[in-house]
Parts: structure tokens; sequence; C-alpha cells
């Protein structure tokens, strides 16, 4: 029952309060711990490929074990001590293990500088969140990013996070964002991550696999009762274009045709849904580190999209959150009572 008041209450902060700038975040002691791990097993293993893939697997095991093992003794200290101290800490925890607000907050930066500023200063922007070359963006390209970041973190940053706190609380949640750490630092397909970074590519292809298709129906499910804000021009779905509604019939008809249209198992699974729901196509060709990569697209480009795409998309976000942690406490409690 901890579980569920601490998820509850933890995704309400996170609504409210989002990650202040000024609060260190664990994430970054994650990020130092990988970093730093890095470096001294690097130097106990030879520079071959049998001897990168054997340290990628030594980084992944530590890295797991004290994501989960830290969290879980001092929440069972505190626990031990006074239900309501550990409580807290977990209600604290899962506060700043959730991302809905500081991806709303980031990605509206983005719009905000669509509609009040330059071209160069979105690019800035959507640079921050985003992992491509964002220097030749067009206003199209730019507002796609920010689309694409939403769509994918609602898995990454919101539904796959309260999902694991569902079923172990705050100590599983860290060992989830820790793999999915990993996975950002060491899952590249280069020749200094190659062969180091494929354990942690692997395992965060295996953790995502089962939440990704949560958050893709989930989003789906969210789109019917989402609002647009104002009507989409040239939308396929007349009906709910006009009652100012996102389209759940094209988010899951695209959803079931697009959600594998990315090298990942996992990535197109929500991006999909957001197409659909939308009636824009997102994905395509992308630029990283000045080389051009080829990609399939997402959706069918019924509409040009449009900045306003972009808070859309953030209530889309939002609407999935919401449904998937309400789900989550409702099935953990059905669990916990038939368990009695």
């Amino acid at each position: 029952m901890n579980h569920m008041i601490a998820l509850g209450a933890g995704f309400i902060l996170d609504l409210l309060l989002g990650d202040p700038r000024w609060l260190y975040h664990p994430i970054c002691l994650v990020g130092n711990l990988i970093g730093a791990l890095e470096k001294k097993i690097r130097g106990l293993f030879p520079k071959t490929p049998r001897g990168e893939l054997a340290g990628g697997f030594l980084e992944v095991a530590l890295v797991c074990g004290i994501c989960f093992g830290v969290p879980f003794a001092v929440l069972h200290f505190l626990y031990g001590i006074q239900t309501f101290a550990g409580l807290a800490l977990e209600t604290f925890w899962c506060c700043q293990l959730l991302a809905a607000r500081s991806l709303r907050d980031e990605s509206m930066k983005v719009y905000d500088r669509l509609k009040c500023g330059t071209l160069e200063e979105a690019r800035h922007a959507v640079s921050m969140i985003v992992g491509r070359d964002t220097a030749a963006l067009t206003e199209a390209g730019v507002t796609k990013a920010a689309v694409e970041t939403v769509a994918e973190n609602t898995s990454d940053g919101v539904v796959a996070p309260a999902f694991y706190m569902a079923i172990g609380g705050v100590p599983l949640m860290f060992l989830y964002k820790g793999i999915n750490t990993m996975d950002s630092m060491l899952g590249y397909k280069n020749e200094k991550y190659l062969y180091f970074g494929r354990c942690a590519a692997k395992l965060d292809d295996a953790v995502n696999y089962l939440p990704a298709r949560i958050s893709g129906w989930m989003m789906v499910a969210a789109s019917a009762f989402c609002s647009l804000g104002r009507d989409v021009p040239g939308g396929k779905d007349k009906e709910a274009a006009a009652s100012g509604k996102l389209s759940p019939a094209q988010a899951a008809r695209i959803y079931r045709r697009d959600r594998r249209n990315h090298a990942s198992p996992n990535s197109a699974q929500t991006e999909a849904a957001m197409a659909g729901a939308l009636q824009v196509q997102l994905a395509g060709d992308a630029w990283y580190f000045g080389k051009r990569y080829k990609k399939p697209t997402i959706g069918d480009d019924i509409r040009p999209i449009e900045a306003e795409d972009i808070p859309r998309a953030n209530r889309l976000m939002y609407g999935t959150a919401a449904l998937s942690v309400t789900v989550f406490l409702l099935v953990r409690l059905a669990v916990v009572l038939l368990w009695k």
C-alpha cells in the first residue's frame, strides 16, 4: 500500500513541481557513477571485442546492483524506524524520477521560441532535448523533433518508471532509470561503444519492451478524451476535428501499422500513436554528428505539422500519463486485495 500511496502522490507532485533546477537530481549521481565506472573498468579489460563485451557486462551488473541496492537499503532502514519517514522519501524520489512536468516544460520552450522568438533560438531550444543535429532544421523540422521527443519520452520518462514503481516501489524504479541512463550514455553503435555498450543497450530494450507497448495503447486510449485546443485544418478524421478532439481511430490505425518503423523495437510505439492522433507524419531521415541516417516515416502526411502540435502532444502525454498511473494503481490495489 505504501508503494501505491507514494506513486499517486509522487505523480501529482511531479505535475505540480517538476524538477526545480536548484535541487540536485539523483539521475545526475547515476550518470556520474556510470562515467566513473566506465573509466575504471576499461582499464581492467583488453581492448578487444571480447574484452569490451566483458567490461560492458561488469558495468551493467555494478550499476544495476547499486541503483537497486542503495535505495532499497535506505528505504528499508527508514520504514523500520518510522513508516511516515519511509513513505515521505519514497514519494519524493518517485516525484524526482517521473518526468512528465519537465518534459512538458522543456518542449514548451521550443514552442515559445517558435511563436515568439527566432528559428535559430528554436533550434537551440530543441537541441537541448534531442540528440540529432539541429543547425539546419526548418521550422517544421524543429516542431517534428519536439513532438517526437514528447512521444518517445512519454514511455521512457513517465509510463515505464511508473510501471516499475507500481510493481516494486522506488528501488525497482531506480533500477529501471539506471538501465535507461546507461543506454543513453553507452548504447551507441559507434567504434567506442559498439561492444562495451551492447549489454546496456540490449537490457534497455528488454526492460522497455512491455512498458513501451502499454504506453502505445494507453496513448491510443487517451487520445479519445484529450483536446486539440482548436480545430486541425485538413484532418482526415473530420468528426474528431470538428469536436476539438484528437483522433483515436487514426491513432489506433497508425499504431498498429507503424509501431515497428524504427531501428529500436520500442521507440516507434508511442511515436506511432502520437502521429495517428495528431494526423501528422513523424520520423524520417535525420542527421547525427554530420551524417545522414535514413529512417522510415511514421504516420500519414495528412496535414503539415505546425507549432501548435507541441502543446497538443503535451496534452496527450499528460492524458496518457494520468490514465497509465490510474490503471497501475487500480491493478496494484486489486492484487493487494486478492492477496489478502
